[in-house]
């Protein structure tokens, strides 16, 4: 009988193991099936009489650290189709918050709405949440979710700054979008 329960055992276990293989992508090639990628700019605007980033909440010491540590920002910033306002189209908004949350880098959590108002994404939204270490060339950041045509959307976006708004106070940043939905 002890080897009957053995074998019932094993044979559970490799259907099992057989079930889960059977459903995890063999490459990335795979893993990348059914996954739509573009770009979008991201024009973070700090200055001047429309700024689209506003610090809304810091601690006492903000100011003080040289990360900006504790600062909230909300945003409501322009998705463009090209690297300037002028050259792209305005395609959406990146909307909600980023958090100054590193002590000793610009470190940044991200937590924001990329709304589509115009294009072929018009309607829908993508969730991002994630870490953005500003100084990095490129950052990678989740996508948590979306709506309309990304409705239960998953992926990755790759942030990579174009300007840092130095001089002209709006940061531009192109956004890679790989999505599945």
């Amino acid at each position: 009988m002890a080897a009957t329960t053995t074998t019932t055992v094993l044979l559970l276990v490799f259907a099992a193991a057989v079930t889960l293989t059977s459903t995890t992508p063999a490459t990335a090639a795979d893993a990348d099936a059914g996954l739509t990628t573009f770009k979008l700019y991201f024009h973070d605007i700090v200055g001047g009489t429309s700024p689209t980033a506003i610090r809304v909440a810091q601690a006492a010491s903000s100011n003080s650290s040289s990360t900006f540590f504790g600062a909230v920002v909300a945003i409501d910033d322009p998705l463009t189709t090209g690297p300037t306002r002028a050259a792209g189209t305005e395609v959406g908004r990146a909307q909600g918050t980023y958090t100054f949350a590193d002590q000793k880098t610009f470190g940044l959590l991200m937590v924001m709405n990329f709304v589509f108002t115009a294009g072929e994404h018009n309607g829908s939204s993508l969730a991002i949440m994630g870490r953005n270490e500003v100084l990095d060339d490129v950052r990678e950041m989740a996508i948590v979710g979306g709506s309309g045509k990304f409705r239960m959307a998953k992926g990755y976006v790759q942030a990579h700054t174009i300007d840092s708004g130095a001089t002209s106070g709006e940061t531009v940043v192109q956004y890679t979008v790989n999505v599945k939905a």
